[in-house]
């Protein structure tokens, strides 16, 4: 599922740094996190997708990846997205 471009605009101005900043580790973890609660609704009401679940396990994966990148990378800023996305409590 593709978030709807109002949300994901919504999103990247909210994690961007810049102006035209779409790219960067903070604003791909958001974007993650927006596809990730989705996914673990619709698994709430479709146990049995199985091809739902995979893909929620590879989205998962990724942006554990870019966390830890971006711990790596910028503290301050990982630790700055980490609370206000509410994850890693």
């Amino acid at each position: 599922m593709a978030l709807d471009s109002a949300k994901k605009q919504e999103i990247i101005a909210k994690f961007a740094q810049g102006e035209s900043d779409t790219g960067s580790p903070a604003v791909q973890i958001a974007l993650l996190t927006e596809r990730i609660k989705y996914l673990t609704d619709h698994l709430k009401e479709h146990k049995k997708d199985h091809s739902s679940r995979l893909g929620l396990l590879k989205l998962v994966g990724q942006r554990k990846r870019l966390l830890r990148y971006l711990k790596k990378k910028d503290y301050d800023r990982y630790t700055q997205v980490i609370s206000e996305l509410g994850i890693r409590g």
